[in-house]
């Protein structure tokens, strides 16, 4: 068991308000990725939204003294995170998203904290706390809301039933996608700091998009875009970048499988867009299933048996 595991002498909870943050915001640019979609092509969107995230964070790029050099490990773990975690899941998202909804998508995301604790323990050899198991269980219940939770009118505004389940697949892939982001940095964690891990992953990102996004640019007239879509790309580009930087902070102090259950704030982050900006449909069954996933993460964060055992000898 790794020291991070073993139960603190206090509660993380600057750690916990990072990557709850962290999990709001992507919700809430998930959200936004569906009327940016309809704008700008897949990999146009991702080549902007890394090219903005990149230059907002590209002092954070130098090494600090305290740093050790790059080892071919970390540049290879480096360039797994930006090609699974940025590029696989922008792709994936936006795809998903353009053919579903944002409540839909933020509630199918609710399998990223089982994926992450899963991925957890195969990898990084975590162990597994009961209350996180019961956390898990809360949000995997949740997904299973979602086939009675979506209203005819949304499944009329997605489209045929192929359509349909292509934008849940590619959901799907997300979550598998962003449960090897939180794996693979809580090993980067180790060795770089968050707002090194940031800009590198941004500077990755947007040399991986960039050739296909060049080559949708060709023929895209940006003269088109209006100056609120203009804005609404500038705040996705530098939200996108900001939660690797909150996100990379709280990992450093929680373990893998715990912080994936603060991405119960992913469908909440998502819904609250999708209902007040985008106009989507709130049923009682989608309260029900975002109720769930904030219970898991009240389980969650409750200090166990071993943390209040721990706080009782240091006093």
């Amino acid at each position: 068991m790794s020291p991070q595991d073993a139960a603190p002498s206090s509660v993380p909870w600057v750690a916990y308000v990072c990557l709850a943050g962290s999990m709001f915001v992507v919700g809430a640019y998930v959200a936004f990725s569906k009327p940016l979609a309809l704008i700008f092509p897949v990999f146009l969107l991702g080549c902007l939204r890394f090219g903005i995230g990149g230059l907002s964070v590209l002092h954070w790029l130098r090494k600090p003294a305290t740093e050790p050099p790059l080892t071919m490990r970390l540049h290879w773990l480096i360039f797994l995170e930006s090609f699974i975690g940025s590029f696989l899941f922008t792709v994936f998202m936006v795809l998903g998203v353009s053919y579903s909804n944002a409540v839909a998508a933020g509630v199918i995301m609710s399998a990223i904290p089982a994926a992450i604790a899963v991925l957890s323990r195969l990898v990084l050899g975590e162990a597994i706390r009961p209350q996180v198991v019961l956390a898990i269980l809360c949000a995997v219940f949740g997904i299973a809301l979602l086939a009675l939770a979506q209203p005819d009118a949304d499944q009329a505004q997605v489209g045929d039933a192929a359509q349909h389940w292509l934008g849940y697949a590619l959901l799907g892939g997300a979550v598998l996608c962003e449960a090897a982001y939180a794996v693979i940095g809580k090993q980067l964690t180790g060795s770089l700091s968050a707002k090194r891990i940031s800009a590198l992953m941004n500077v990755w990102g947007f040399v991986l998009m960039l050739p296909a996004g060049l080559w949708t640019a060709r023929n895209f007239d940006f003269s088109a875009v209006s100056i609120s879509m203009w804005g609404a790309m500038l705040l996705y580009g530098l939200a996108a970048s900001w939660t690797i930087l909150l996100w990379m902070t709280g990992l450093r102090r929680v373990p893998a499988s715990r912080a994936g259950v603060f991405t119960a704030m992913l469908p909440v982050g998502a819904a609250c867009v999708g209902v007040l900006a985008l106009g989507e449909s709130f049923s009682r069954l989608h309260a029900l299933a975002f109720g769930l996933a904030l219970l898991g993460l009240v389980l969650a964060v409750w200090p166990g048996r071993a943390s209040s055992a721990a706080r009782v000898l240091d006093q």
